[in-house]
């Protein structure tokens, strides 16, 4: 039985009440819809990047549309919370002052390899980001679209992942090279891009700091993680990168991450606070 993609229509909007969302919640997702409303320049980038591959550049056609709808879906909810939100005015303004090298003609990562590795720690991160906000959501229009999109992007993850065993083969790519670029990905959480989107949604009317911009979007962020969900996002890197999910060098791993983030989550408070 063919697989059949989840539609806004599907939806029951008119069940949302917007007294069920919290501040915090209604900023995070405007942000996130902007970045994932942006999944064409992705999608250019990766087309340039793997130009010869009818069927890798096949579905990335798919992926761009699916990720496209997070985006529509998420804004749509926003704006029903929160009337004066306008999805593409917000959008527009992001792109004003974020936009990715759609011209590029080779990975970023230094090879194909490299650049399905970094797509995978992206689709590990919005997948447990997305199954984070879900299990605490208190509207269940939004608890339902996060199922959906985290569902989505764990079924990405494994798009990319079967691609990334394909160019293994030739690449060669070992695992602490792996897992370097992971790393390198992961840290790239705290660039422009999350930072514009935030500003660019909640708070266009006063002037862009980078680091103002990224503490507000991180603080709220963060917050929704338990340890189940990093538990579950360390797993998904150790597999892309060739390592043992169930070492003890993943427990060690996942303990760190876990104690990590939590600690940024408490200084973050404090220096709202």
């Amino acid at each position: 039985m063919a697989y059949k993609h989840w539609s806004l229509d599907d939806l029951p909007w008119d069940q949302i009440d917007p007294h069920l969302v919290d501040l915090d919640t209604l900023q995070i997702i405007k942000a996130a819809a902007l970045v994932e409303y942006n999944a064409g320049d992705y999608g250019a980038y990766l087309e340039n990047v793997f130009a010869g591959d009818a069927i890798f550049i096949d579905a990335v056609q798919t992926w761009v549309k699916e990720e496209v709808q997070h985006g529509a879906a998420l804004g749509k909810w926003a704006g029903i919370v929160d009337p004066a939100f306008r999805l593409e005015e917000a959008f527009a303004l992001f792109r004003q002052h974020y936009r990715v090298n759609i011209n590029a003609t080779q990975s970023l990562r230094g090879s194909r390899c490299g650049e399905l590795v970094a797509r995978c720690m992206v689709e590990t991160g919005t997948s447990s980001y997305y199954t984070a906000i879900a299990d605490r959501a208190a509207c269940p229009v939004l608890k339902r679209i996060c199922q959906h999109i985290a569902a989505d992007e764990h079924r990405h993850y494994k798009l990319f992942y079967d691609h990334l065993k394909r160019y293994l083969a030739q690449d060669r790519l070992g695992r602490f090279s792996r897992l370097r670029i992971a790393l390198g990905r992961i840290a790239e959480t705290e660039d422009d891009e999350l930072a514009y989107a935030f500003w660019a949604a909640n708070s266009a009317h006063q002037p862009y700091d980078q680091g103002t911009a990224i503490r507000a979007y991180s603080r709220r962020a963060y917050s929704f993680y338990q340890r189940r969900h990093v538990e579950r996002g360390v797993a998904m890197i150790f597999k892309a990168c060739g390592f043992n999910g169930q070492s003890w060098i993943f427990k060690g791993a996942s303990r760190i991450a876990w104690w990590m983030l939590d600690r940024r989550v408490k200084r973050l408070a404090q220096a709202a606070a």
